[in-house]
C-alpha cells in the first residue's frame, strides 16, 4: 500500500461501514483490473539485500524514479517512501523489508496490464543498474536470514514488527523474506461480490499451488513448495485465513464488517502521526476505547480504509477484491495471474461453472487444500484426483472466460494469450517451485546464488 488514507467523515454504526463498501458496486462494461506485484532488490556483486539509505539503496531508487517518471512523493516522517501517480494511474510502494511494490492502475483489459508491468520493470532497469542493483522475482528471499533484512522507514512497519511475535511465529517472516503478485477486481452488486468471494476463497489454493515459486530458505530447500503460502499459516489468526463464514447464508458486505470490526487494529493516524492501538478493536473504538488515548477519539472512514488495509485474508474486500494467493515470479507471471482471476470472474456465465465446481467442497476440504498446498502444490491429493486435475478444470474455465470478453491486442490476440506461463507449467505438472527445485538439483549443481542470475527481472 502506497499511503494511508485521510478522510475525516465521521461513523457511527455497522451500516456506516458496509455502505462504504458497498460503494465500489459498478456495472460490468465498467469492470477495470488492478495488478500489484513485489520484487526483492539486491545488489549485483554482493547478492545482499539492498537498505534503505545510501547509494545502493531503495532511497536511491525511489529518488530516481521520481525523476524519471514524475511521480508525486510520498514521505513518512520526511523519508521518500513511495511514488503516486496522482492522474488516476498506479503507485509505487516499499515493503517492510524493501520489496519494490507497483500497485498499477485501474485498466481495461490485460494487455494494457502487461505493458504497464513491462514498462515499469524498464524503468527500474533503468535507474537500478547504474547504481549495481537487480532485482528479483520470487516468492521468498532463497538466501537471506531474517536478520540480514533491511527496515524501511514507515511508522505503521514499526508498529507491526513489534505487534507480530505476540500473533504468531511467522509473521515476521512474512513481512520481511515474501513478496506476491496480487489482482484488484469489480465487482457489480452485494450478490455479485458474494460469489466472487466465494469463488475466489474456495479457488485461492488452486493458485498458490500454480504458483507457487518459493522452496528456498537460507540457501537449502526448506521441505515446500510455497513457504510463503506456510508462512501465512502461522502469521496471525485473526486477520487471516479462508474465511468460512463467507459461505454462510446471508453473506453480504455487513457480514464481512462484522468480522473485520473484531480484529485487533495496528494504528490511528491523526496528522502525521501513528499512534499504536494494537489489542484494540474496531468495534471496541467505535464504542469509545481509544478516548483519552489518541486524539480526537471518534473513528472516521480514514480509519477505517486504514484498518481494512491491515487485514490480510486469502481474498480481502474492500471497494474492489483482491486475490492474494499467488507467490511473486518472473515477469511471465505478473500478467498470468490477473489473466487467472479475470477469466474466471469477470464473465458470468463462466463465473456460475467456477461456482458450480467448488459449491460442494465442504469447509474440512477447503481447509485441509489449504493446509497441503504449500508443501505439495500441483500434487496436493483432493477427493479422486489431485490439485493438478482441478487446476486444469480451472485454466480451461478462465481461458474460457477470457474467450469471450473479446479484448484484442495490437497484434489481434485475445487475452488468453498472457496464461501461456500456466498452460505450460500444468501440460508439464510442474509449478515454479518444481523448475526450480529440478535447476538446483541439475544444472545448478547446489548453487542457490545461480537463482539470481536466471530469475532476475
Amino acid at each position: 500500500m502506497a499511503r494511508d488514507t485521510v478522510d475525516t467523515t465521521p461513523i457511527e454504526t455497522v451500516a456506516d461501514l458496509a455502505a462504504t463498501l458497498e460503494e465500489g458496486c459498478k456495472p460490468e462494461e465498467k469492470f477495470l483490473i488492478g495488478t500489484e506485484h513485489e520484487k526483492f532488490g539486491f545488489c549485483l556483486n554482493e547478492l545482499s539485500p539492498i537498505p534503505y539509505e545510501g547509494e545502493k539503496g531503495v532511497e536511491a531508487i525511489l529518488t530516481g524514479m521520481e525523476k524519471l517518471i514524475h511521480w508525486e512523493r510520498i514521505e513518512d516522517a520526511g523519508k521518500i517512501i513511495g511514488l503516486a501517480d496522482d492522474r488516476g494511474g498506479g503507485a509505487i510502494s516499499i515493503e517492510p523489508g524493501g520489496q519494490f511494490e507497483l500497485s498499477g492502475a485501474p485498466l481495461d483489459n490485460l494487455h494494457l496490464t502487461c505493458r504497464e508491468a513491462n514498462q515499469h520493470l524498464a524503468d527500474v532497469r533503468r535507474v537500478a543498474e547504474p547504481l549495481g542493483i537487480g532485482f528479483l522475482g520470487i516468492g521468498m528471499a532463497p538466501t537471506w536470514a531474517r536478520a540480514d533484512m533491511p527496515r524501511m522507514p514507515k511508522s505503521r512497519y514499526d508498529i507491526m514488527t513489534n505487534y507480530m511475535p505476540k500473533v504468531g511465529s511467522l509473521g515476521l517472516d512474512m513481512m520481511y523474506r515474501t513478496s506476491t503478485i496480487q489482482v484488484n477486481l469489480d465487482f457489480s452488486s452485494e450478490a455479485d461480490m458474494a460469489l466472487k468471494m466465494r469463488v475466489g476463497l474456495a479457488l485461492q489454493p488452486i493458485a498458490t499451488a500454480i504458483f507457487a515459486n518459493s522452496p528456498f530458505t537460507e540457501g537449502k530447500p526448506n521441505g515446500f513448495k510455497s513457504f510463503r503460502a506456510q508462512i501465512w499459516t502461522d502469521t496471525d489468526h485473526d486477520r487471516t485465513g479462508d474465511m468460512p463464514f463467507a459461505f454462510e447464508d446471508g453473506f453480504g458486505f455487513e457480514r464481512y464488517v462484522e468480522w473485520a470490526i473484531d480484529v485487533p487494529m495496528y494504528f490511528v493516524k491523526r496528522g502525521s502521526t501513528y499512534y499504536d492501538v494494537t489489542g484494540t478493536t474496531f468495534r471496541e473504538f467505535m464504542n469509545g476505547g481509544l478516548e483519552g488515548k489518541v486524539p480526537d477519539a471518534t473513528p472516521n472512514i480514514g480509519d477505517w480504509n486504514n484498518h481494512l488495509s491491515t487485514l490480510f485474508p486469502d481474498v480481502r474486500l474492500k471497494k474492489y477484491i483482491e486475490m492474494r494467493g499467488a507467490d511473486g515470479g518472473p515477469w511471465r507471471r505478473i500478467c498470468a495471474l490477473p489473466a487467472l482471476w479475470v477469466g474466471l470472474l469477470y464473465d458470468k456465465g463462466v463465473l456460475d461453472q467456477a461456482w458450480e465446481l467448488v459449491k460442494d467442497w465442504t469447509q474440512e476440504e477447503r481447509a485441509a487444500l489449504r493446509a497441503g498446498v504449500p508443501e505439495t502444490a500441483l500434487q496436493t491429493p483432493f477427493r479422486s484426483g489431485t490439485v493438478l486435475d482441478v487446476a486444469k478444470q480451472v485454466l480451461a474455465l478462465s481461458q474460457e472466460g477470457l474467450k469471450r470478453r473479446k479484448r484484442l491486442s495490437d497484434g489481434d490476440l485475445d487475452e488468453r494469450v498472457h496464461l501461456a506461463p500456466i498452460e505450460e507449467g500444468l501440460a508439464s505438472g510442474m509449478c515454479p517451485a518444481d523448475v526450480l527445485l529440478q535447476r538446483y538439483h541439475g544444472s545448478w549443481k547446489g548453487d542457490i546464488n545461480q537463482v539470481f542470475r536466471d530469475y532476475a527481472y
